[in-house]
């Protein structure tokens, strides 16, 4: 049962690192492609989404069983 329980949490990882990595590429990406580099607070607020999108996935890695 471990393993259904370990393939579920890595799929939700997953998703969340997915998120995370989308969340920063839009906060980079959008920008540049809009010519909008000057608004900074939009651009910080992505990649600080992305970035605890990206550490919520490391802590749900916490909880696989052995």
């Amino acid at each position: 049962m471990h393993t259904v329980h370990n393939a579920r949490v890595q799929m939700v990882a997953t998703a969340l690192n997915n998120l995370g990595v989308g969340a920063i590429m839009a906060g980079i990406v959008g920008p540049l492609v809009n010519g909008n580099l000057a608004d900074l607070a939009h651009i910080t607020l992505w990649l600080i989404l992305g970035g605890d999108l990206l550490a919520l996935a490391q802590t749900t890695l916490g909880g696989l069983r052995s």
